[in-house]
């Protein structure tokens, strides 16, 4: 089954420039043009990731960010915000909202797509079968 990912993004060109790229991957996307209905659309969608603008008109990312972070359906869904902010002490405060991910516009497909697999595809663990040693006579 193909991961989910919801994009808010109130730009046009870079939500389907997003959702173009993540649906070329292979994941199942859920675009919102409004921040006012992204958590209810995320409540409805059960994404496996959120991807944040932070300024968008209406609402803030950050308040996003904190509201999803606070409500029990969405707690758990990692959000990785992309944003114009790239200023001194940007990153921290949207990680301290809690962000999981951070990305500064202009996103480059490569960052972008590396920054979307950290946070939705498990890592594996090799499995190390345990040895015997037997001792020496």
């Amino acid at each position: 089954m193909a991961k989910r990912i919801l994009v808010v993004e109130d730009n046009d060109l870079n939500r389907k420039l997003f959702c173009d790229v993540l649906r070329s991957q292979g994941y199942a996307i859920e675009p919102v043009a409004d921040g006012l209905e992204a958590l209810d659309r995320a409540r409805d969608f059960v994404p496996n990731l959120i991807i944040m603008d932070i300024q968008m008109p209406n609402v803030s990312g950050l308040d996003l960010i904190e509201a999803a972070k606070r409500d029990p359906v969405l707690r758990g869904i990692p959000v990785l915000a992309v944003t114009a902010y790239a200023g001194k002490g940007d990153e921290e405060r949207i990680r301290d909202a809690g962000a999981e991910g951070y990305l500064a516009k202009p996103v480059s497909i490569g960052p972008f797509m590396a920054a979307v697999r950290a946070l939705v595809e498990p890592v594996v663990e090799p499995v190390v079968e345990p040895v015997a040693v037997t001792p020496a006579p």
